[in-house]
């Protein structure tokens, strides 16, 4: 179902530019070429940074992929959207999405592969995903393009989402040798392997993205075309995915627009995928809705950023179908975590014996060759002890991190005496941002407002061999 029309300030069709959104699922920063990655190759991403801007510190506003495509979608932050702040929901048709809000202002819509989801759109009446139609690829959904009309298409992809094949990467002739560990893992031929497969998913994704660009490229299209490149969030590797450390919740992110953004373009202000949609309708000469979170990528820039988790997989020990609520404030100095649950498990209940229904297995990490070797090594040595209960014990309800000293997010100095007072700044302007944008956690209603909504997914992941 479409949406009324938006109030329109469009210049003629044929000066209005085209939009082409791909997105990866589960790509992280900084695992793209252009960045500094010494393996992984994409072309087609650096491109598009080469020719506008690379954006160094652009993140997500939830690392949960419905969440995430939902506030991508809206341009408002996930805590907005209801049950859709949920993995495996539904987003109600109260929120307006900016390809339908193009569509209406004569746009050709449409979208190839993962759009908005997981979740079910039949339980609050949505005929079409809202993305737009559904595509067999970019060649057929240019072929349906009405004469003259300006398109916004969203190239998605499936990559680099878990499971990978085994060795995929090394036999595409990746170095293992090169590949740099985050000190988070055990530095392991298996870890150095996984992240190569996961690597060789990046690079296919980039192929799909540098077709299109070379259709765009034939068919005079390129220069009026804005072209964006990101993911949905982190990596699926312990402490990523699911995490609001850089690693869950930092995104590649690199946009082409000619006449408005200069070739070679960096960008290291703060940036949240929220304001791609009212980017998108101002372009299009279109005033973004009020209720939009987000604003233009070309506004002056920010010197910080808020996003936050609801539940991801309903991984808590029976009966409790909660996820573990956090929310976020990130500056070029420090990450403060506030964490509103920390009875709960983040990545998971540990024990399948408990009676859980779901029958868990830290099943909120996705399955890997990481995460079995973490697990299955955890007692070893004190080191590996620590590593994995960074990314699989309980955590405090509040976490500060200099970045500084501290880029990779490994130290909490919460209740170290001398950041007290920057800890308590932090905190009240995570605070009060999030009661100015009506999020129900921060004013009390949380468990009621997001936990009592179904989770259409699956059950989470007992065994080693168990794919999400």
């Amino acid at each position: 179902m479409l949406l009324a029309a938006a109030a329109v300030l469009q210049p003629p069709v044929d000066q209005r530019p085209n939009i082409l959104f791909c997105i990866a699922d589960d790509w992280g920063w900084p695992h793209a070429s252009i960045y500094g990655e010494p393996v992984v190759e994409t072309p087609a991403f650096d491109r598009v940074a080469r020719e506008g801007a690379l954006f160094h510190h652009a993140y997500i506003s939830s690392p949960s992929c419905t969440p995430s495509r939902g506030a991508i979608l809206t341009g408002q932050h996930f805590w907005r959207l209801k049950q859709n702040a949920n993995l495996w929901s539904s987003l109600p048709q109260e929120f307006p999405v900016y390809p339908e809000i193009l569509e209406n202002a004569g746009y050709h819509t449409g979208h190839w592969r993962k759009a908005w989801g997981p979740g079910k759109l039949d339980v609050v009446d949505r005929t079409q995903n809202p993305a737009g139609k559904t595509y067999g690829g970019f060649d057929q959904f240019m072929a349906a393009r009405p004469d003259g009309a300006p398109f916004c298409f969203w190239l998605g992809a499936s990559d680099p989402h878990r499971g990978y094949a085994l060795d995929s990467g090394e036999k595409s002739g990746m170095d293992l040798s090169e590949i740099r560990v985050p000190t988070t893992f055990p530095d392991t031929p298996e870890v150095r392997g996984d992240i190569a497969d996961y690597f060789f998913e990046v690079q296919r994704f980039d192929r799909d993205v540098g077709a299109a660009l070379e259709k765009l490229e034939r068919m005079g299209e390129l220069e009026n075309t804005i072209v964006v490149i990101t993911g949905d969030h982190g990596w699926p590797f312990p402490r990523g995915k699911g995490n609001l450390y850089d690693s869950g919740s930092r995104v590649p992110l690199a946009v082409r627009w000619p006449g408005k953004i200069a070739a070679g373009t960096t960008r290291t202000d703060f940036v949240s995928l929220t304001d791609l949609a009212p980017t998108f309708l101002l372009a299009a000469g279109i005033t973004p809705r009020a209720s939009m979170t987000g604003r233009s990528l070309l506004d002056d820039s920010s010197r910080h950023i808020i996003f936050g988790k609801e539940r991801h997989t309903p991984a808590q020990e029976a009966p409790d179908m909660g996820g573990t609520p956090m929310r976020a404030i990130r500056t070029k100095e420090y990450l403060y975590i506030m964490n509103f649950r920390p009875d709960r498990w983040p990545a998971g209940q540990p024990d399948p014996m408990k009676g859980n229904i779901l029958g868990q297995w830290y099943s909120d990490c996705d399955n890997g060759p990481t995460k079995l070797q973490m697990i299955a090594n955890k007692d070893e040595s004190p080191v590996s002890r620590r590593l994995f209960e960074l990314s699989f014990a309980k955590r405090p309800a509040e976490e500060l991190y200099l970045l500084g000293t501290d880029p990779e997010q490994l130290v909490n100095v919460a209740d170290v005496p001398q950041y007290k007072e920057i800890k308590m700044q932090l905190s009240a302007r995570l605070v009060a941002e999030l009661v100015r944008t009506g999020d129900e956690r921060a004013l009390g209603n949380g468990e009621a407002a997001y936990e009592g909504f179904p989770y259409f997914g699956g059950g989470g992941g007992m065994k080693p061999g168990f794919k999400r």
